[in-house]
């Protein structure tokens, strides 16, 4: 059984985290948390992820702004000039995910901000053969069509993948994915199959923006200015039409680190979505 541990981090410049959305809490200033807290954590987030691989006897590989995805940047920006950097990037960690299983049998995804405070092996904890495991974040939307969220939220991609459903005549149901931790077997990645008519999907999402589909009048203005490029959405949208096989995380494996202010003291992986690193080296310290 080969198995292997990833993560990636490319300095996305602040402009390009959130495009051109029309939400005030899209801000330059929001995206530059972010990125000055990777830079100034940066040797710290990438030895505990290593630290953590090893405990396991686990190989554990970090993709970075290498020729490797440089070409995958220019590829794309070729392709989809419409995609923001930050929209490129989480399409690449997707793009690393079906890589990694042409030579690997399981495979455990953490973003950069998401830290092991444990040494137990997670391919003994979760039986990959019963589906990929991933977090949804179903509870933190709000089904209301008056909401106006970020086009990085919870609601923003129900709603997106929701109208994606429709328009295909599928069943319109479908869960919030969160792709920061991922963890899969090469089965389940090769019948999600995210990138199978790309094209086709991504002139979907953009038709879900056009004039034509607000006339239709299915969304208010407000919903289908929260529709982007998700790679979330898209992993949402290909688990239905695939039927795919999913296992919900616990919140001991995918910890979300947001606005508690604490972290439980059985939590076994946190994804620092706050970015207050300094809180979770006093708890791996600990």
């Amino acid at each position: 059984m080969k198995r292997i541990i990833y993560s990636i981090y490319v300095d996305i410049p602040i402009a390009e985290h959130y495009g051109k959305s029309k939400n005030k809490n899209d801000s330059v200033e929001k995206a530059s948390v972010t990125v000055n807290a990777f830079k100034e954590h940066y040797d710290r987030l990438v030895t505990s992820k290593k630290d953590y691989a090893d405990s396991i006897n686990v190989p554990f590989k970090m993709y970075e702004y290498d020729e490797q995805y440089k070409t995958f940047e220019k590829n794309f920006a070729k392709d989809f000039p419409e995609f923001t950097g930050y929209e490129v990037i989480n399409f690449y960690k997707i793009h690393i995910l079906n890589e990694l299983a042409k030579d690997y049998d399981e495979i455990l995804y953490l973003d950069f901000d998401a830290i092991p405070l444990t040494k137990d092996n997670f391919f003994d904890a979760w039986d990959l053969s019963k589906g990929i495991c991933v977090l949804d974040n179903n509870d933190a939307v709000i089904h209301n069509i008056r909401v106006n969220h970020s086009i990085r939220s919870p609601s923003a991609k129900y709603y997106n993948c929701q109208a994606m459903l429709i328009d295909g005549g599928y069943p319109h149901r479908n869960d919030v994915i969160n792709t920061g931790i991922i963890g899969a077997r090469k089965e389940d990645i090769i019948k999600l199959d995210f990138f199978g008519g790309f094209r086709h999907i991504i002139d979907l999402m953009t038709s879900l923006r056009s004039k034509g589909y607000r006339e239709a009048g299915l969304y208010p203005q407000n919903i289908i200015d929260m529709f982007r490029y998700d790679n979330e959405t898209i992993f949402s949208y290909k688990v239905q039409v695939n039927d795919v096989n999913i296992q919900w995380f616990d919140t001991e494996w995918h910890y979300f680190f947001d606005r508690h202010g604490f972290i439980p003291d059985q939590t076994k992986i946190v994804h620092a979505i706050c970015k207050d690193f300094d809180c979770v080296w006093r708890k791996l310290d600990a």
